[in-house]
């Protein structure tokens, strides 16, 4: 069966940044809605339209078909007290939100003098990035995910 709207998907795939270091990648098959549902990449998904199992794809995300450019505007320095623990440590990840109420999350990259630098922009903001997947699955989805907009049961959304 070929990828098409409403199916889902089960791949396997390696994320490398632009040295070639491995950043993510999965020895068990996830899966996705297939069809606009940004269960992956819109340009991933693209990719794989009209694909079949066995079938491999490797492709270069841009920054704007991954995790978008670097935003200067999401780093902020904020006094150590508006932060609800007194052990802050470099690394350490907490939500909030930005002016439109969506929920962010920031990530301590310095600590100092009372003050902690937090940035919102994901760890590969600004990165081109190197996706290789193989496509191990392929079925029609059932009415509930299409309704839902996401896969159940096998590696998907659970209620």
């Amino acid at each position: 069966m070929k990828i098409a709207m409403n199916t889902v998907v089960s791949i396997t795939y390696e994320l490398r940044d632009s040295d070639g270091n491995v950043l993510e990648s999965t020895s068990e098959p996830v899966s996705y809605l297939h069809g606009g549902y940004d269960g992956i990449f819109p340009r991933v998904e693209e990719e794989l339209h009209g694909k079949d199992v066995g079938d491999t794809v490797e492709l270069t995300l841009e920054p704007a078909d991954a995790f978008g450019d670097y935003d200067e505007e999401l780093v902020q320095i904020e006094p150590a007290s508006a932060f609800p623990t007194d052990k802050l440590e470099v690394g350490m990840q907490f939500e909030g939100e930005d002016e439109s109420g969506d929920v962010i999350l920031y990530t301590i990259t310095d600590v100092a003098d009372g003050k902690v630098v937090v940035d919102g922009n994901h760890p590969w903001a600004g990165e081109r990035l190197m996706f290789k997947c193989t496509v191990n699955n392929v079925r029609p989805a059932n009415k509930e995910e299409v309704d839902h907009g996401h896969i159940h049961g096998e590696g998907g959304h659970h209620h």
